[in-house]
């Protein structure tokens, strides 16, 4: 080894003159040699002192060179000894860059002739430039004027060469004395404590800098969000429960029970427990009642309710299912104006894409008022939405079965010069609001959008998955900067 090497040298030795041709003459190689040196400074076992060299070291074009030919010779070569070539045909036998270099260094050098034919004017040539290169290689010294030539065409470069010379120092010992770093049980019981010889603790060492935690960037947007809505006055609804029970999540809604997203290929239901043990029964009564034969204006679906449907646990497809409780608790109350919002995780059974996810977040924001119309709801998503820098909005009318009128609401967005699609908003439908007990003049307007997508579009991300889920980059969260949505 060559720890071992080095103070087995020192001990007959006064010096190492130079840790590069000790390195050499032992065959060792030179990093390992400098690390020892290093270890064994630091420990004061030796002293060290720096040693530079400035020296020439092939390229990569110049390794090249040196050990197939320059590209004159080369080229020389590949001319027939009489005769002529063609350059065209000389052109496809040789590598781009050998026939390039090849013709201007072969023409300087008057070895052929150039044209369109091309021919030899010597009939031998000697390669100095790989002879250069090759003894530059070996480390011998060349003289001034190869020096620049080979410089020149860049073949060489200068390196700085760094080793040292090394004495003994003030702790020298034939082979170093192994020191203790830690005071173990097996030393107090063997009682080799008092002989042990331990290393010194270096105080000003700092040691490895403690990291604090670091926001996910949908918590940053979920906090602008969420101070957006405390300013405009809305009360944040309870989210925490993400199981949910079908009566909740659809019927209430009065979404009917053959619809598409009750279908298992849409939505995740639960094996155990795979239904819900308590509904309120007088209400269940009134919401089988509105989708069977319908009542308050409305003629319902025409189909037979069945309460197992209504009983199936789920995994909640939106936080409309927390808007409906949240709605029927106030409906038993003495009817006052609220305002409500959430943003949380919900779950859909989607196949997964750049865009799409089984489990997401959604932003829901509702106000529950008297004669409140769709001019009022117009209105506080240009409030809302203006708060997130988006002014230019757009509505286009849509279908949800529990919203009555329903809007898709886009945005035109700067960057691609478009309208974009930036979420779903509407008037809760009297088949889901009067069964729970309020006044026939109260309305519900509400929109929701998505989490996802406006941060994706805020921190440049063009993939879901590098942003949610198990593939994603935690370099990312510590590197994120703060999140500022517009203001107009």
């Amino acid at each position: 080894m060559a720890e071992e090497a080095i103070l087995a040298y020192l001990e007959k030795n006064e010096q190492i003159s130079d840790s590069g041709n000790f390195a050499a003459e032992l065959g060792l190689d030179h990093n390992d040699v400098v690390n020892v040196i290093k270890s064994l400074h630091g420990f004061r076992y030796v002293d060290a002192q720096d040693i530079k060299r400035e020296t020439w070291v092939l390229t990569d074009e110049g390794r090249k060179y040196a050990a197939e030919g320059s590209p004159e010779v080369q080229l020389f070569l590949a001319v027939p000894p009489e005769g002529s070539i063609p350059k065209d045909e000389l052109q496809k036998k040789l590598a781009p860059a050998v026939f390039k270099i090849g013709c201007s260094q072969a023409g300087k050098n008057r070895w052929v002739e150039m044209g369109k034919q091309i021919s030899r004017k010597v009939q031998h040539v000697e390669d100095k430039v790989k002879d250069l290169l090759l003894w530059v290689q070996d480390g011998h010294a060349i003289e001034k004027d190869d020096i620049n030539s080979l410089k020149a065409r860049k073949l060489i470069v200068q390196q700085t060469w760094k080793g040292y010379s090394v004495s003994k120092g003030p702790n020298y010992a034939p082979k170093r004395k192994k020191v203790a770093t830690d005071l173990t049980r097996e030393n107090l019981q063997r009682g080799d404590w008092k002989e042990l010889e331990f290393k010194e603790y270096n105080f000003n060492a700092k040691g490895q800098p403690a990291e604090g935690g670091h926001l996910h960037p949908l918590l940053k947007v979920r906090k602008q969000l969420k101070d957006i809505f405390l300013q405009m006055g809305f009360e944040e609804m309870p989210t925490n429960n993400f199981v949910e029970s079908s009566f909740w999540n659809f019927d209430v809604l009065f979404q009917p029970q053959q619809h598409p997203a009750r279908d298992s290929h849409d939505t995740f239901f639960l094996e155990e427990p795979s239904t819900t043990r308590k509904l309120p029964e007088d209400y269940v009564e009134l919401v089988k009642r509105v989708h069977e034969s319908g009542g308050y204006g409305s003629r319902g679906y025409g189909y037979d309710w069945k309460r197992e449907e209504a009983d199936k646990n789920l995994l909640r497809t939106h936080t409309t299912a927390v808007s409906s409780r949240m709605l029927k608790a106030l409906a038993e109350k003495p009817f006052a104006p609220k305002k409500y919002f959430s943003i949380d995780r919900v779950f859909r059974n989607e196949a997964v894409d750049r865009t799409h996810l089984a489990e997401f977040h959604q932003i829901e924001g509702l106000v529950c008022d008297r004669g409140l119309t769709l001019g009022d709801l117009i209105g506080v998503l240009h409030d809302f939405f203006a708060r997130l820098g988006m002014s230019k909005l757009r509505f286009k009318p849509a279908y949800n079965p529990y919203t009555e009128p329903s809007m898709e609401i886009f945005s035109y967005h700067e960057g691609l010069g478009k309208w974009v699609e930036i979420g779903n908003s509407g008037m809760f439908r009297p088949e889901m609001l009067l069964p729970m007990g309020f006044p026939e003049d109260v309305r519900v307007i509400a929109w929701g959008l998505s989490l996802e997508r406006p941060t994706m579009i805020l921190y440049g991300i063009d993939n879901i998955r590098d942003l949610f889920g198990h593939k994603v980059d935690l370099g990312l969260i510590k590197r994120n900067p703060i999140c500022r949505l517009g203001m107009d």
